[in-house]
């Protein structure tokens, strides 16, 4: 009793400045987690655990994807079951403690870096469950893009998930949502129907169509600037084909104006890309098992089908004199795996720092791919500290059930952009490399907008570094912005979402 007397007397609160609901919030942001153990611990379920950075689990749950200006945590509450993050934000905001939600910690903005607070740790919420007479599913906040996949495939269906296997499926749909199976049915955020959103101050609400529809709109394209998706409910469809056939090359690059002038013509067809043809990707990178001085293209086609229908859209790339091919048949679930976007690939790596640019394009821009890979391979070659994980990202998918939808619709504004390109430049954590590295995103970036110059540039935001201007996320409309502003004062009047690419960046 002395000791929880004493704990309690380390953490006494000390008013803000100002109050809001119907009680004032105590600012108490530097509560040890032995103080939060005992105080948050009993409210929550049995599989729930609280500790500080002195336990050693604390390494394995704060590394990240990037770790350039990531968030800084100092106490991790790993909830067990979906009520428990109420329980948790509303304890957080109560006490003045900032607060982020981690799910498989693979964001990239520069925005993460003005976090110091309380981590929410939403992994082991990872159920599915499948609802046939509605042709719906229940997921859980922890649930990743592998676990959805499985899951579903195992019931007889499929959605539309992310290519890489290692993300989780919340953070991608808030901000979009590309993937395999967007070439039938649109963006993953098209594909939601309810959402169980906790709000900063620990409250519950259903955002729909028939709830809270204009935080539903917000939520799709813009959500993780408004609450925490504790589950929701997704479209999901029966299974049309057992098995995929993918196709993946490995080009040197000289064949490079050939390949995209050929991935122009026989698959990109601006934005009309074959629905069978579902995804293909590649990129820019060094690799030695192929050459130990020039930077390689590698690429990935996914086709829907069986081998022999592919052969009609990639007899073309074999005609222009690829150094590898690897292919096969298989089925669905070992897509990402089979194209190099498994758990295990290094674009899943972490421990990382990563400069990182993004531009939408509608077209391979020919001129623009080729002074992109002589100015990363010159610069790889410079800093060779930069080659074992910087890639240079192409990702291509048909857009026509995309294009279809009402670009009013959601938050979203970006469905004209049928090519998303991602630039990370990755590096050993390394003070002397961060500029050298910032620099060639930058130069990359400014070579693909000067390839399009017709358009203004636009940056999907789970793509974003968080240095582009809100406009080039959140789009150029007028309207948009003053509707998400509008809708912030509304549903997140005291910014505690304000870490991944803020509609009110923190000062």
């Amino acid at each position: 009793m002395l000791i929880l007397t004493l704990l309690q007397s380390f953490g006494q609160a000390v008013p803000l400045t100002s109050c809001n609901d119907e009680y004032c919030v105590m600012s108490r942001a530097e509560l040890i987690p032995l103080e939060i153990q005992l105080e948050l611990g009993p409210q929550l379920c049995g599989s729930s655990y609280i500790f500080g950075p002195d336990d050693p689990r604390w390494p394995q749950r704060v590394i990240r994807f990037q770790e350039y200006m990531a968030p800084q945590f100092t106490v991790w509450v790993q909830v067990g079951c979906e009520d428990d993050i109420s329980t948790v934000v509303q304890y957080a905001y109560q006490n003045g403690i900032p607060f982020y939600t981690v799910n498989r910690g693979y964001g990239l903005p520069i925005s993460q870096g003005k976090f110091r607070g309380m981590a929410i740790d939403v992994q082991l919420l990872t159920d599915v469950v499948v609802d046939r007479e509605r042709q719906i599913a229940r997921v859980s906040a922890g649930t990743g893009t592998q676990d959805l996949i499985d899951a579903l495939w195992e019931e007889g269906y499929v959605t539309v998930t992310g290519a890489s296997s290692c993300a989780g499926i919340v953070g991608q749909a808030l901000g979009g949502g590309h993937g395999r199976y967007k070439t039938r049915y649109g963006l993953m955020l098209d594909n939601m129907v309810r959402l169980n959103v906790v709000l900063g101050n620990g409250t519950t609400v259903v955002a729909s169509d028939d709830s809270h529809e204009n935080l539903f709109w917000a939520m799709k394209g813009a959500g993780h600037n408004f609450g925490v998706v504790a589950s929701y409910e997704m479209k999901i469809y029966p299974h049309e084909e057992d098995t995929w056939y993918f196709r993946n090359y490995v080009f040197t690059q000289d064949k490079l104006e050939p390949f995209f002038e050929t991935l122009n013509k026989v698959i990109a067809r601006n934005g009309s890309q074959p629905v069978e043809m579902d995804v293909d990707f590649g990129h820019y990178e060094f690799n030695p098992l192929f050459s130990d001085t020039d930077v390689i293209l590698y690429w990935t086609f996914n086709y829907a089908g069986p081998q022999i229908d592919a052969e009609k859209y990639l007899a073309p790339f074999d005609a222009i004199g690829p150094i590898n091919i690897t292919d096969g048949t298989v089925p669905y679930p070992d897509m990402p795996l089979a194209s190099r976007n498994g758990n295990l690939d290094s674009t899943c790596a972490k421990g990382f720092a990563k400069k990182a640019s993004t531009v939408g394009l509608q077209v391979y821009n020919t001129s623009a791919c080729r002074q992109v890979y002589d100015l990363f391979d010159a610069r790889l070659k410079e800093y060779p500290e930069l080659r074992p994980a910087s890639f240079v990202l192409f990702e291509g998918y048909s857009n026509q059930a995309v294009k279809a939808i009402d670009s009013a619709s959601s938050a979203f504004p970006h469905r004209h952009d049928y090519i998303n390109q991602v630039t990370t430049i990755t590096h050993v954590p390394d003070p002397s490399l961060d500029a050298p590295a910032m620099q060639l995103a930058h130069e990359i970036r400014e070579l693909f907008i000067d390839g399009q110059p017709d358009r203004l540039p636009s940056a999907h935001v789970i793509y974003a570094f968080g240095d582009e201007p809100l406009e080039q996320v959140y789009g150029y409309e007028p309207w948009r912005l003053e509707k998400l502003w509008a809708l912030k004062a509304i549903y997140d009047p005291t910014n505690q979402f304000a870490y991944h690419v803020p509609l009110i960046p923190l000062e």
